[in-house]
C-alpha cells in the first residue's frame, strides 16, 4: 500500500474520531460516507459497502474507549442509562452484524440512509429546558431506553455503525436526557454496541484488516482531544453542529441512492 492510501485513511480516521468525541457518537455517521466516497476520488483505493461497514466497526470500538476515558470524571456517565440501553444495543448490534452478511451493497446504504434521516429530523426537534435538569435528577424510563437501543442496535450493526448517531437524538429529544451527560453516556453505550458489531463483522470475514489498523491507530489519538475539547464547549453549539452533520450525510447518501 503506498503513502497516499495510509494518509488518507489516517485522515478520515482523525476527522470521523475527533468528531466522536466531541460530539458523543462513534464516528460511523461521518467515515462511512467518507469511506465510501473519498478513496476512490482520489484514486486511492475502493471499498464496497460491506468492507466499509467492517472497517467503521473495529474503528468504533477504539475510538469509544478514548472518548469514555477522557469522560469518566464529573459525574457525566449515568450508570443506570448505561446499563439498560447498553445491554439492550449490545445483542442487537450483534444480531445486525452478523445478519448483515445476506444483505446486499444496496440494502446496507439503504439502512444507513434511513437511519440518518430519522437522527437528523429528530435533532431539530426544540430541546427546551433540557440542560437546566442538575445530573443528580435525572429520571427516564428504563425499559422504553432499552426498547429504542435494541431496535438501535440491530439497525446499526448492518452498517457497522455503533448507533450513536441515533441514540444521541434519542436520548435528547425522547428520553430528556441532558446534553452533556448525554454525549458522554452515548459514547459507553456505543462502545458496548461496537463489541457486537465488531464480532459479528469479524465473524461473517467482512473486515479489511489494513485500512481498520490505520484507523483505530487515528482513533486513539483524536477521540480524547475532541472530548475534551466537548467539555468546554456551549450544549446549543454542539448540538447544531450534530444536527448539520447528521443532516448533510443524509441528503448525500440519498442523492446516491436515487
Amino acid at each position: 500500500m503506498d503513502l497516499a492510501f495510509i494518509v488518507t485513511i489516517f485522515l478520515i480516521g482523525f476527522i470521523g474520531s475527533y468528531l466522536s468525541g466531541l460530539l458523543g457518537i462513534g464516528g460511523s455517521i461521518i467515515k462511512y460516507p467518507m469511506l465510501l466516497y473519498i478513496p476512490p476520488l482520489l484514486g486511492v483505493a475502493t471499498f464496497t459497502a460491506h468492507e466499509v461497514s467492517g472497517i467503521s466497526a473495529v474503528q468504533v470500538f477504539f475510538a469509544t474507549i478514548g472518548g469514555v476515558w477522557a469522560y469518566r470524571k464529573g459525574g457525566y456517565l449515568n450508570k443506570t442509562l448505561i446499563i439498560y440501553m447498553g445491554a439492550s444495543i449490545l445483542i442487537g448490534s450483534f444480531i445486525g452484524g452478523y445478519g448483515s452478511k445476506l444483505m446486499s451493497e444496496g440494502g446496507i446504504n439503504l439502512v444507513y440512509g434511513i437511519l440518518a434521516l430519522i437522527a437528523a429530523v429528530m435533532m431539530f426537534i426544540p430541546k427546551k429546558g433540557l440542560d437546566d435538569i442538575p445530573f443528580d435528577q435525572v429520571t427516564f424510563n428504563k425499559w422504553l431506553a432499552a426498547a429504542l437501543a435494541l431496535v438501535v442496535g440491530v439497525a446499526a450493526g448492518i452498517v457497522g455503525a455503533a448507533g450513536a448517531f441515533l441514540l444521541v437524538p434519542i436520548m435528547l429529544t425522547v428520553l430528556r436526557i441532558p446534553t452533556k451527560m448525554t454525549i458522554a453516556s452515548s459514547l459507553a453505550i456505543t462502545l458496548i454496541s461496537s463489541i457486537g458489531a465488531t464480532v459479528g463483522k469479524v465473524t461473517t470475514g467482512q473486515v479489511d484488516y489494513y485500512p481498520a489498523i490505520i484507523m483505530v491507530i487515528a482513533s486513539l489519538i483524536a477521540s480524547p482531544l475532541g472530548a475534551m475539547a466537548g467539555k468546554k464547549m456551549n450544549t446549543k453549539v454542539l448540538q447544531m453542529i450534530l444536527a448539520l452533520l447528521i443532516l448533510a450525510t443524509a441528503v448525500k447518501i440519498w442523492v446516491d441512492i436515487f
